[in-house]
Order: C-alpha cells, then structure tokens, then sequence
C-alpha cells in the first residue's frame, strides 16, 4: 500500500546534485528510540507484575536462583578454579594499618595487582573486605578509594583492594615503546575488549566478577581472615562489582554498593547505558533489573549508598529500594536492606564512605559506629604499586581479556555449527540468533515527494517496516518501459553517500532502492550521553531487549525488498543486494535468508567477526556485534545459504576500517571458496 503524503515535480540534472534527504528533524531518530523505548517498556512491566506476585522465602529463593544461574550465563560462565600462585611483593607500615603489595593469578597468566590492609590495632582472626575499585585510572590506588581502604583498616578490617582489568597496574594497552596506553585507562579499555567479548557469548563482567571470587579465595588462605565474616564495598564501577558479586559469590556476608545502583526505566534515556561489563544483552527481556542485584543477596545486608546529583538518577535508586524493601520484608529480613543518600555528585565521597563503615562495622563487627572518618594521609599512588614497573605490560607481562578472549574465539570459531550446517540450518540460526520475527504483508509506504530526470523517476518514500518505525528510503526508477533488474542499496554511511554508484545504475536501466536502515543516515542516532557515542548506546539499548541492531536491520532491509517485489516495472527474479560497510553484512544476512534474491555485492565490510576477534584494537564496531555469534557461525560461513547465487567481495576491511590484502580476504572466506568450488563464475573477490 502506498499513501501519497505530498508530490512534489522537480528537476534535476544527476542524482549526485539532489538532495535524497526525505525527512527533516529529528523525526526519524526519536521513532527509533521511541520503538525501543515501548519494547523496554513492556519487559519493565511484566517484571513489575512478576516481583509483585512473590508472596514468600520460597518465591524469593526461587527468582534468586533463576537470577544467578541466568547472570553466571549471561557473563559467559566461569572457568575451573586454577592455583593463584600468591606473591607478596613488598609493603609497608603506618600509623594503625599495614599494606602489602600482592600479585595473584585469577586464570593462568592473569595476573590481579593487589593491595592487602592488615589492621594493626585489633586481634585476628578479622572482619575483611573486598575492595572493588571503580573506573579511576589508577585503579586501587587512587586517593579517594585509599581514605575507604584505610578507614576500614583502622577500624578492624582487613582490606583487599585490587585493580580491575584495564586499570592502574593492569592497562590491556600498554605501549612499551609509548611509554603509555594507546587506549584510554578504564571505560575505554573495557569497551574496547568488552565489544570483543560479546563476540563469544561473554561480557567484560566476566573477567572482573572472576577476579573478585579468586580475590575471596585468596582471602580464605590468610589465618588472619575470618572466613565466615567477608564482605565487598566498591563505588561506581566498584559499585557495578560488588552488584555482581552479591549475586555470583554466595560465601560473601555483607555487602555496599556506592554510585550504580538505580532502574532502567530511569537510566534508560538519560543517561543511557553505560561502559561495557554493564550492559548484558538481553537483561531486560530476560525479566531483570538492577533491583535484582539487591534482592539476591537477601536476606543477607545489602545496601545502596547513592548521590542525589549521580548521573545514575536517585529517582531510579528511590524505587529500587522501595522494591528491596518489600521483597526483603519476604525472609523477614527488612531490616537487612540498607540505603543511604547524600546531596552531591558521583563518588566515594566522605559521607558515603562513612555509610560504608557504618553498615560493615554493624554486620561484620556486630557493633555501632558513628562512623566518622578522621583525617588521615594518603600514599602517593606509585607507592602502592605490586609490580616493580607499575605495570603488568613491563614486568610480567601475562594475558589480558582481550588475549583470554581471543582463545575462547578460536575454540569456538573452530566448532561452530556452520561447520555442520545446510543452508537450511544456516537460515534457521541466522532467524534465531538476529531475532527475525516473521514476515507478513508488505510495509506500507508513503511517497514524500517524486523528481524527474533525464532517465529515472526518483521518489522519496517513507516504509513501515515495524509498527511506528518507519526507515527512509529513495527509488530511482529508470523512465523507459518494461520490466527492469533491480537493486536495494544499503550503506551505512547513509543512502546518499555514493550517489555516482546509484547513478551508475539507473543508467543501465536498474530500478535502486537507497534505504537509511536503523542507525544510519536519517536514522543515525544523536550524540550519546555521559561520554558515550549514540551509536554505542542505541547498539546496547538494543542488545538489553534481546533485539540486536543487525537483527532489526536486517528484518527492514528484507521488508523493503518486499516491497521492491511489487513494484511496477520490477522484474522480481531479479532483485539483488547492494551492501557497503556495515550494509554488506545486513546484505549478506538478507541474502542468506532470502533465496530470491538474485545475488550480492559487498564493498568495504569488514571481512569477518574474528577478524574484529583478532584485533587488538578497532574503532566504531558495536553496531555490527551479534552477541554470541562465533559459536554459531561467521560471515564467511553465509555463503553456505547464498551459493550457488552470484557473491561478489569487494574491499575488504580490517576492524579500523583499512583495506585487506586480497590474500586474506581469500582466507577468511576459505569456506566461501570452497562452497563455490563448482560455481567458480559465480564467487569474485575484487580489491
């Protein structure tokens, strides 16, 4: 169905001189975040509906296991216990407190750095702490998480404060010729290898949920700990590890999450999703939220220090304890959910770090505390480091995510069951891994404006493809009569970015049909917030309702070619696929799943997923993960569902978006090569 909106006859002389913009505003965008925003919205409620119908202990240990066992997958489970092969490496003394310098191997060759603080004014067996760092560049050693590790020290605690992946001594990135990280410290190096980790069905989480175990395991070798009394604080990021750790580390006692605890439904626009270990795809449609983190410690101490002014919104922070308290009220344990708030910015400021000392020393000490934190001196940070460089990359070198991750890729890569698949079976996956719901009637479409030019009627149109989401896109029909080939073009840099290439089309006489997919183009998103790009935060927003940005992609770009099929002066035996950039994966994935599509042509797509798994580093790739894919399948592997049809590669690209040599393309499509053995006229690999 076609709906005329308004017909405007212009003239133009080429293409390359029209303006193929079909919307103004932001109207395209906002209906894109609009549609996921009702998607959210449906798994808040339902949660809601689910939370509300727990009426006892046993309806709350029941979510509580469902919880863990779906977190612990969600992460991409946890390897077997391993030696740690502790080492202390120095320390010191000073007033009340002493510090040792620890290094420990949470997997073989990941070395944790580590700081112990042992009380010198109380008697052993002690209370302790894991101390989760948040995302400081100096990780443990910052001065803001000292005045914590020491406070706690001086009252009786022992404290093992450790560095986080991609922070303080453990910089994935460090060039030792730079002298420096050729990746920011913190959120980037985590975003950087967490893009990665998706790519195998794993999270960055993962690598620091399992540092904070072994960290506990450590802790149960030390005669001066008391194992039955150990409790995690951390803010921030060190907030996002103590959340995870009351859900994956049972053995803890207490625990204190500063600065991250809040809901979805108010982070979820402002300020949207975050770094990578804190998004989890499919989080939301699984039927969680971040009050599941609190009501899986019950009906142990748990509480949530918060800022009124975070970035993570109080109003969020406010509803999820008003939850935790209810459900906690379930085990008779109210009184064992704890909140605190205080009227300033994001931080482990002084008030929240007097909350932290009052709730460890009332469940972990048995006592009250006013908790006063007197003044006190810091180390300079260089003073707490365990490695003699003050870097993992320059003393011990040993594995980093990326590294860890790399392996898991290859042994996936090496099973996955493409290997064992028809063509059949590859569409099957592709319609379960991409999330395709079934296609029905053809989108509806409303024409905007129509021009005319020597050779092609050009109209500007806007297609249905979901209900209330709408893509832009613009036909080029060629003015002479007949039935004619066409090509639906997609390009992630937008429709109109290679308007010389359509033209050269319609000039043959192809009908081409130019679509702004979700997230390109009309469609591309907004600046993100809180130093997050758009793009990262619409991929993720995605990914947390189970609807990957490629599978939505992909379930538009096969509705516009319904549409081209019932075209006028459409031949549909011969409707092929145009994909550049990240459109030659969407290209590839409809190509697969539709066999009537003629053939395909790729320009400039990255060669392959383990291409991005290989690489140390790479730029602007989120949009094109599919969580999980490596055990499944890679691009290479599609041409199993596209042969004997006409394939052609041209341009392919490394993960910072630089041309392969032609050698390696041929590589990485071995399996391609080898589908088309008998079809060889069909298969071309152009540089």
């Amino acid at each position: 169905m076609i709906r005329f909106l308004s017909i405007l006859i212009v003239a133009a002389a080429s293409l390359a001189a029209a303006d193929l913009r079909v919307t103004t505003g932001d109207r395209l965008p906002q209906e894109l975040a609009d549609y996921l925003t009702r998607e959210a919205s449906v798994h808040w409620n339902a949660r809601h509906a689910r939370i509300a119908a727990l009426r006892n202990a046993r309806d709350l240990e029941r979510r509580q296991q469902e919880f863990r066992g779906w977190l612990t997958q969600a992460m991409g489970g946890f390897p077997a216990k391993t030696p740690l092969n502790a080492r202390i490496t120095g320390g010191f003394t000073r007033d009340g407190y002493r510090v040792e310098h620890l290094i420990f191997e949470s997997m073989p060759g990941f070395y944790v750095t580590a700081n112990v603080y042992s009380p010198l004014n109380a008697q052993p067996p002690f209370p302790a702490v894991l101390g989760t760092a948040g995302h400081s560049a100096t990780g443990k050693a910052i001065a803001t998480y000292q005045y914590a590790w020491i406070g706690l020290a001086k009252r009786g605690f022992l404290v093992l404060a450790f560095d986080p992946p991609g922070q303080g001594e453990r910089s994935e990135y460090f060039d030792k010729v730079l002298g420096k990280s050729i990746v920011s410290i913190g959120t980037r190096q985590h975003d950087m290898a967490g893009t990665q980790c998706l790519l195998t069905g794993s999270t960055f989480a993962r690598y620091e949920a399992w540092d904070g175990i072994r960290a506990f395991d450590y802790l149960l070798t030390r005669k001066d700990v008391d194992p039955k009394r150990i409790g995690v604080a951390g803010n921030s990021g060190g907030g996002t590890q103590s959340a995870y750790l009351s859900v994956v580390e049972p053995r803890l006692a207490a625990s204190v999450i500063s600065c991250y605890m809040t809901g979805w439904e108010q982070l979820w626009t402002v300020p949207g999703p975050q770094d990578a270990e804190q998004d989890f795809p499919g989080f939301l449609s699984a039927g969680y939220d971040f009050g599941d983190f609190m009501l899986a410690f019950a009906p142990k101490p748990v509480t949530m220090l918060t800022g009124i002014q975070d970035f993570f919104p109080i109003a969020g922070a406010r509803a999820t304890f008003a939850e935790t308290k209810k459900v906690f009220s379930l085990a008779d344990a109210e009184v064992h959910a704890g909140f605190f708030e205080y009227d300033d910015p994001h931080g482990w400021s002084k008030p929240r770090r007097e909350a932290t000392y009052r709730w460890l020393t009332k469940w972990l000490q048995g006592r009250e505390d006013d908790g006063a934190e007197p003044q006190f001196p810091t180390e300079p940070e260089a003073n707490l480091n365990a490695t003699p460089t003050g870097q993992l990359a320059t003393s011990l070198g040993g594995e980093t995510v990326y590294s860890l991750n790399l392996k898991r890729a290859e042994q996936q890569f090496a099973g996955r069951s493409a290997l064992r698949a028809d063509a059949a079976a590859v569409r099957k996956t592709l319609v379960r891994v991409l999330d395709l719901p079934a296609r029905a009637s053809v989108p509806a479409a409303t024409e905007v404006e129509t021009s005319r030019q020597t050779e092609a009627r050009v109209t500007k149109l806007l297609l249905e493809t979901q209900p209330g989401l709408h893509v832009a896109a613009v036909l080029f029909e060629p003015t002479a009569t007949g039935q004619h080939p066409a090509v639906l073009w997609l390009d992630s840099r937008g429709k109109g970015t290679d308007t010389a290439g359509i033209d050269g089309l319609v000039a043959k006489g192809t009908t081409v049909l130019a679509i702004d997919l979700s997230g390109w183009g009309e469609s591309a998103p907004p600046a993100g917030k809180s130093g997050y790009s758009g793009d990262w935060q619409l991929a993720q927003r995605a990914m947390l309702i189970g609807r990957p940005l490629p599978g939505i992609q992909t379930l538009e770009a096969l509705r516009a070619y319904d549409f081209l099929r019932t075209r006028p002066g459409v031949d549909p035996s011969k409707i092929s696929i145009t994909g550049i950039r990240d459109g030659g994966m969407i290209a590839l994935y409809a190509t697969a799943l539709e066999p009537r599509i003629a053939s395909a042509t790729v320009k400039e797509m990255m060669a392959s997923f383990m291409t991005l798994a290989r690489a140390k580093v790479h730029k602007d790739r989120i949009g094109s993960v599919v969580p999980g894919v490596l055990s499944e399948f890679d691009l290479p592997d599609l041409a199993l569902a596209i042969a004997p049809r006409d394939l052609t590669l041209h341009s392919l690209r490394d993960a910072l978006g630089n041309p392969l040599d032609r050698r390696i393309v041929e590589q990485e499509f071995a399996p391609a090569v080898a589908r088309y053995a008998n079809a060889k006229q069909h298969f071309r690999i152009e540089d």
